[in-house]
């Protein structure tokens, strides 16, 4: 498939877990270095082609708005003349000049699946599908394999399923009830969740997110699946949600040692 999908980005979460800097910032514009998840999340789709962006919004909108409007300022040189007609005079242009992002209030207190139904009226009539995500998220997966996997599977929607990072140690317990190892954290566990990175298809809007508010991880996801609907793209490498200041710290201390995985794609 030469012409990437849109991808579509869910922003509009209060992030309460993440109190400390979200009582200031939304979630996604959180920073990783001197740029935002979301940034990065942009970055890890544009390194496959991906040039449209849909965001959609809804705590702290205005976040949003004032950094991508001045999104060239913050990222080239320029030089500004107070009071003539053409104020500003760019030196040179970012590695970002040729996307395309679209803001798209979805209200303050919508539940995902709503925020999605009310975004995809900025759906083109030749999107016959999008990526989704949540912008919390970092990850090494091969996006162009996924789509190619959507695809073949013929569903109206994949998930990226990962493995999520082990937050306490593991005991591995015997049918006699006996402890047989313990594994200190391990770097993740066994099994499967839905880590975000969709691949959805427009018609999964009009037939599993009903009118009403939802959450997409509630009714919506249980149809499809149900439905025989939904497949599972397994992603055995790095990923990595923000949820906590411990997550922030941790990501954070990647980017600055160079040693980011989710950067693995980038040019």
């Amino acid at each position: 498939m030469n012409k990437m999908p849109p991808l579509m980005i869910l922003c509009g979460g209060m992030g309460t877990r993440l109190r400390e800097v979200t009582e200031l910032l939304p979630k996604p514009m959180v920073p990783i270095g001197e740029q935002p998840i979301v940034w990065h999340i942009m970055k890890s789709y544009a390194a496959f082609g991906v040039k449209r962006f849909i965001l959609c919004l809804g705590y702290k909108r205005e976040c949003f708005v004032d950094y991508f409007a001045n999104y060239q300022l913050r990222t080239t040189d320029a030089t500004i003349f107070p009071g003539r007609k053409n104020q500003l005079q760019f030196h040179g242009k970012s590695d970002e000049s040729d996307w395309e992002i679209t803001l798209a209030g979805t209200g303050v207190g919508s539940g995902t699946g709503s925020r999605v139904r009310i975004a995809s009226k900025y759906l083109r009539d030749e999107d016959d599908c999008f990526f989704l995500t949540y912008g919390d998220g970092v990850s090494d997966i091969d996006i162009a394999a996924e789509l190619e996997f959507h695809c073949s599977q013929k569903v109206e929607l994949t998930v990226g399923a990962v493995h999520p990072a082990a937050r306490f140690g593991e005991i591995r317990i015997s049918q006699d009830n006996k402890v047989k190892s313990f594994v200190e954290k391990p770097s993740r566990v066994s099994g499967y969740i839905n880590g975000g990175f969709m691949v959805m298809q427009k018609s999964f809007v009009s037939r599993f997110i009903p009118e009403e508010d939802c959450f997409l991880e509630q009714q919506p996801l249980h149809d499809a699946a149900a439905a025989g609907e939904m497949a599972a793209f397994r992603h055995e490498g790095f990923w990595q949600c923000m949820d906590t200041p411990r997550e922030h710290t941790m990501l954070n201390d990647m980017w600055k040692e160079n040693a980011a995985p989710w950067t693995k794609f980038w040019k």
